[in-house]
Parts: C-alpha cells; sequence; structure tokens
C-alpha cells in the first residue's frame, strides 16, 4: 500500500471518529504527569501490583498491539516511552475509538500506573482521548539514518523517530545556557543589536541584501553584530555579550550555512591577552559543565580542551608546517614563487596577504589540539589594533581546533583616524573585486566620542556544539538548515 493509500485510509478514519461525535483536533489538554517521572516513581512496584494514585498523561502511540479484547501500547512524551493497555469490556466506546487510532496519532492517557506479569510498568487506561489524528504515517523504519537531506528536510519527523537527535539539540541549549551562566558571573551584560542594518560590517563576508519600503533604502541582514557592540562600550558599558543570528551569502558544507549563531563579548580595558584567557577558561567550563570533561573525541581525534592552549603566531606556525620562513621574503613576487612551489595560487597583493592564504590553504588543517594562532597581517585586520613595533602584523588571534576555526579576537582599533584610513583602504579592495570591509562613518564617528581600550571574543557557536556533540556537520546542529532547492 502506497502512503498515498494509507493517508487515504486515514482519512476515512477521521470521518468515522467524527460519526461517533468525537472531535479529532480538541482544543487542549489538561495534562498532569510525564512519563520520565512516572518510570522514576513507580519503579518499586512488584509484577501484577498497581498503584491507586490517577495519572494524566499526553503523547504519541509509537506502536499498538491489537489482541481483540485488549491491546497494548506504548505512547511517548516530550521525556519518555511508557507502555498502556485498555480493555474492551471497561468501556466499548472508548474502545471503538481506539480501534480507529494509528500510530502517530496523538492521545490523552487518564490511569493508573502497574507492572505487568511480565515486569514492564505500564499505564492502565481509564479514558482515552484523540488530541490530534495523525494523516500521514510515520516510517515503519526510518531511512534518515541513510537518506540525510530527508531527515534535515524533515526535521519534524526526524526528531521523532531518532531519540539522539533530539538529545543533541537539548545538549545545544545546555552549551548556551552553561555559555550565558559563565559570562554572567564575569560580570558581562546580556544585550541586543540589530540584525537589519542599514550598513553591514564587523567581519569580511557577502551580506544578505533587502529593501525597506517606507524608507526607501536598501538594508541588509547582519554579517556580524561587532560594531554595534562597540557603540554600546562607547555609551559606558563595560563588558557586554549577544548570541547573535547572523547571515552570510556564501557557500554551503559541513562548517557554513548562511544563517548562523555567533557568541560575540566586548570587555573595555583589556586586550587580545587577556581575551586568550576567557577564552580558554570558558570553553573548558562550558565543557566540563555539558559533557562533564574537557578531554573529547571528535570524528576520531582526541581534544583536550584544558588550558592553557597552545600559543603560536602565524608567521611562526607557517614556517613550521611548510618549512617557508615569509618574514625574510620582502618582494611580492618572491611570496608568490614560494606560494606556487606549496601549491598555493594566491591573488594576495602583499607578501603577509600571500602568508595568510598559505596558512589558510596548508596550515589551518593541521592544527588540531586548541591553538591559538595569533598576530595576523594587517590586510587582512582592519578592526585590530597593530602589534607594538611591528605595523605589518596586529594583536588578533584566532583559535583553530581540529583544523577548523572556533573563535576570531582581537585588540579592537579604537583610532578613528587610522580606522577612517583602513576603510578608505578596504573600498579600494572592494573595486578590485575583493572581500572587503565597507566605509561605517557612524561607527567613525562613535570612535572619535572615544573608545578605551577593549578586546572582543567571536565564538562559532554552531561549530563549538558540533565539536561537544561529536557531530560531522554543521546541519546536524541547526533545526532546520538551509537546503538546495529540490
Amino acid at each position: 500500500m502506497t502512503e498515498a493509500d494509507l493517508i487515504k485510509e486515514r482519512e476515512k478514519k477521521v470521518k468515522e471518529i467524527k460519526k461517533l461525535n468525537i472531535n479529532p483536533y480538541p482544543n487542549r489538554f489538561d495534562v498532569k504527569d510525564h512519563v520520565a517521572d512516572i518510570l522514576k516513581k513507580y519503579d518499586k512496584l512488584k509484577n501484577e501490583e498497581a498503584s491507586k494514585d490517577k495519572l494524566v498523561i499526553a503523547g504519541r502511540i509509537r506502536a499498538i498491539r491489537n489482541m481483540g479484547g485488549a491491546a497494548f501500547g506504548n505512547i511517548e512524551d516530550s521525556t519518555a516511552k511508557i507502555q498502556f493497555y485498555i480493555k474492551k469490556d471497561e468501556d466499548k466506546e472508548q474502545y471503538k475509538l481506539f480501534n480507529l487510532l494509528d500510530i502517530g496519532d496523538i492521545v490523552g492517557i487518564e490511569g493508573f500506573a502497574f507492572r505487568t506479569k511480565r515486569g514492564e510498568l505500564s499505564i492502565h487506561v481509564k479514558k482515552l482521548t484523540l488530541l490530534t489524528k495523525s494523516l500521514r504515517p510515520l516510517p515503519d523504519k526510518w531511512h534518515g539514518l541513510k537518506d540525510t537531506e530527508m531527515r534535515y528536510r524533515h526535521r519534524y519527523v526526524d526528531l521523532i523517530m531518532n531519540p539522539d537527535v533530539k538529545k543533541t539539540f537539548e545538549t545545544r541549549t545546555r552549551i548556551f545556557d552553561a555559555m550565558r551562566d559563565f559570562l554572567v558571573s564575569k560580570g558581562f551584560v546580556e544585550v541586543e543589536t540589530p540584525i537589519l542594518q542599514p550598513i553591514y560590517g564587523g567581519a569580511l563576508a557577502k551580506p544578505f541584501k533587502t529593501y525597506h519600503n517606507e524608507l526607501k533604502r536598501n538594508m541588509f541582514l547582519r554579517i556580524s553584530n561587532e560594531l554595534y557592540l562597540k557603540r554600546l562600550i562607547v555609551g559606558g558599558f563595560e563588558k557586554v555579550f549577544e548570541f547573535s543570528k547572523d547571515f552570510r551569502n556564501e557557500g554551503i558544507d559541513t562548517r557554513h550555512n548562511p544563517e548562523f549563531t555567533l557568541m560575540e563579548t566586548m570587555c573595555a580595558y583589556a586586550d587580545y591577552k587577556d581575551s586568550m584567557k576567557l577564552t580558554e577558561e570558558m570553553l573548558a567550563y562550558v565543557a566540563k559543565k555539558v559533557i562533564g570533561k574537557t578531554k573529547l573525541e571528535y570524528q576520531g581525534q582526541k581534544i583536550d580542551l584544558t588550558p592553557p592552549f597552545k600559543r603560536i603566531t602565524m608567521l611562526e606556525a607557517v614556517k613550521k608546517h611548510t618549512g617557508a620562513d615569509f618574514s625574510i621574503i620582502k618582494k611580492l613576487e618572491d611570496a608568490k614563487r614560494k606560494a606556487e612551489i606549496l601549491g598555493v595560487k594566491s591573488e594576495g597583493e602583499t607578501v603577509n596577504e600571500i602568508m595568510a592564504d598559505v596558512y589558510d590553504e596548508l596550515v589551518e588543517p593541521k592544527i588540531i589540539q586548541p591553538t591559538f594562532v595569533m598576530e595576523y597581517p594587517v590586510e587582512i585586520s582592519p578592526l585590530s589594533k597593530y602589534k607594538p613595533g611591528q605595523l605589518d602584523f596586529t594583536e588578533r588571534f584566532e583559535l583553530i581546533i581540529g583544523g577548523r576555526e572556533y573563535a576570531n579576537v582581537y585588540s579592537e582599533l579604537n583610532d578613528p583616524i587610522q580606522l577612517k584610513k583602513n576603510f578608505e583602504e578596504h573600498i579600494a579592495r572592494k573595486q578590485k573585486g575583493k572581500e572587503a570591509h565597507p566605509m561605517d562613518r557612524d561607527f567613525i564617528r562613535a570612535l572619535e566620542i572615544g573608545m578605551p581600550p577593549t578586546s572582543g571574543i567571536g565564538i562559532g557557536m554552531d561549530r563549538f556544539v558540533m565539536l561537544l556533540t561529536n557531530q560531522p556537520s554543521i546541519r546536524d546542529i541547526i533545526f532546520f538548515p538551509i537546503l538546495k532547492k529540490k
């Protein structure tokens, strides 16, 4: 029988149910108990022993075993699954309703707990209420384990049929809660900044563009909340953070989704070294709080989140993993030749830009244990402060774990004159077709008011959730990921 045939059969049952003067889609049901609590409370019941307590639960039917004059089934709520038992001679009209039910229907049950001869804790049904008639049948054996795209497209079925998926998302919530608790304990204030922005900024990325009819102007979905957090520091806040939904109109793969979540902080009177300590302390705290340990395995790699994390400059990392010492290369053509020898094609216009391309392609994937890669070139760090005495490099680091970036952090540039110059240079980059930061004159104005020495942390929450839940794809930890059109 095809799925279409099964749906027609269920539609017929809906008509039969209505003939019994039963509404197959009532407005509400007063739930008093949850299955997990029942399993715990009546764990000591002996075989064939019953409780006198009245229980009221609701959930989805996951199995039915009809034996004529009686039937067993399984009902599952948000906490757990339990067997139920219903007898025909106790209420024949109610039993008629039961015979019109299917796996997937949502019902309310009033009854009492008892343990069967075989020792299974169950609910003896005294009153059965249909809450939702399911028209589309659940798969007998969810094929989503093989067809991952079907799991992502129909996440609601995936959650019903695969308990581990639900646990992953529950863990995601706990990770966010633990990080929030940590930051609040350190004196940070949670804030909200605009998602719809007149000027996108705070990162090098392509935005989603829209149009505001009333204002008659282009608007953008934010690629970052960074510049707004800094405005708050200018305004007198000293420690702020936000779980920021960001949007970037770029590629989709196992690590990238157009809509994703960053956790961003800004802390006044701090630099990137302060942020290093805070980052490693925070990630270790969250790991221990959520999974009970700082040593874990991710996709076959053993990862240790125990502080302190390793520290290395980009120059040192490139030299260590490729043998190329870009600190002694002065000419652009020599840098390009070195990159080509290493197998990297770079469009960089300076030695350090080319070095950064070599790092991205050949070095970052080799860094497995948590490592702060420091001192990024100024050309790709327009919002970062220079490293004192080294005007080619900035006080910026990225946290790399398992060959992937997890955090981007720097000492924030608060010199409005220098920032304006950096923005102007990026306008020239954009005219050449490169990713560039747009000019944000209001942000420059904010810096002209004065922003204290500040450092901010940006952590990719989706990747961090992937790490702690050992999931291979970002789609496994986002309820409804963006997918290609069928």
